[in-house]
């Protein structure tokens, strides 16, 4: 019994963490891929990660800023009017990797 209970818990997760994966997804699809799959305005490419080395080496705190704030060609939230701060974190993970 402990067993199945173990492996309901673990397949939970997982499907947590794939839902969590898709939403994050789902949001760079809407707001950011238009720049980052294309480069346009200077924006780094998704995946690049050159491009990205010396924006993550700022800090979580500047890059959170830059999103929401907006920077240089990229504006206020990058068109995520409903991202979390978690969610920008995510979608700046999920572009520099």
């Amino acid at each position: 019994m402990r067993k199945i209970h173990a492996a309901l818990f673990a397949a939970s997760l997982l499907l947590s963490a794939g839902a969590q994966a898709d939403a994050i997804q789902d949001k760079y699809n809407k707001s950011c891929g238009a720049c980052h799959n294309t480069g346009a305005a200077g924006a780094p490419k998704k995946g690049d990660k050159a491009a990205w080395a010396p924006r993550i080496k700022q800090g979580e705190a500047v890059m959170l800023g830059h999103v929401k704030n907006g920077f240089k060609a990229m504006p206020p939230k990058g068109l995520c009017m409903d991202c979390s701060d978690a969610d920008f974190k995510a979608l700046i993970k999920f572009m520099s990797k």
